[in-house]
């Protein structure tokens, strides 16, 4: 798939989901801007068992809600929600991965709520991202610290085609694993 950006119709499951940027809707599920005021509890509600557990984002695992919040919403990020039925089930953001020469890469966190995972929230939110990063002129996204454990994100990031290109020894302290490795992943937007 290098090259190509993934379509929802490569994923039947998720064919009623529109995700032409900046706004997905449908009956089952829609990918929205983020508002920053409304939002932001529910936001802190997916984030925080994920910040918590200290397994995959590199934030202090007690962290407040109110920092949590200014680094997602960060001012140089764009920031969306998953929902359906008014429950917001995942968040994502989208941002250059650097300033100047590297603005032309784009970078994502993603986060799905622990009571969504295995419904295609995830996947719905990179497919959307990829599509909405190409519409605002990013030619390639890099994910800069994939921490090697998280095995599911590894497979689902390979699958719409994110490349390993880097790999860095023992880089994030797991709670459980000890020092583990964080990956670069990366794939073309042209």
């Amino acid at each position: 798939m290098r090259g190509k950006l993934p379509t929802l119709a490569q994923f039947p499951s998720l064919l009623k989901i529109d995700a032409a940027p900046p706004r997905c809707q449908s009956t089952t599920m829609r990918i929205r801007p983020a508002c920053r005021d409304a939002d932001a509890a529910a936001v802190w509600a997916i984030l925080e068992p994920t910040v918590r557990a200290g397994e995959t984002y590199t934030l202090p695992m007690d962290i407040s809600s109110d920092d949590a919040l200014a680094y997602w919403c960060a001012p140089q990020r764009e920031v969306f929600v998953a929902e359906q039925d008014a429950q917001i089930l995942g968040t994502y953001f989208l941002q250059p991965n650097q300033q100047g020469g590297g603005s032309h890469v784009a970078n994502c966190g993603y986060v799905t709520a622990p009571w969504a995972t295995g419904r295609g929230v995830a996947r719905a939110m990179c497919v959307h991202s990829l599509e909405h990063a190409r519409a605002r002129g990013f030619s390639a996204m890099q994910f800069n610290f994939v921490v090697s454990t998280n095995e599911r994100a590894i497979a689902l990031w390979q699958s719409v085609g994110f490349r390993i290109v880097g790999r860095l020894p023992g880089a994030f302290r797991h709670p459980t694993a000890g020092f583990v490795d964080a990956l670069v992943m990366y794939r073309s937007l042209l």
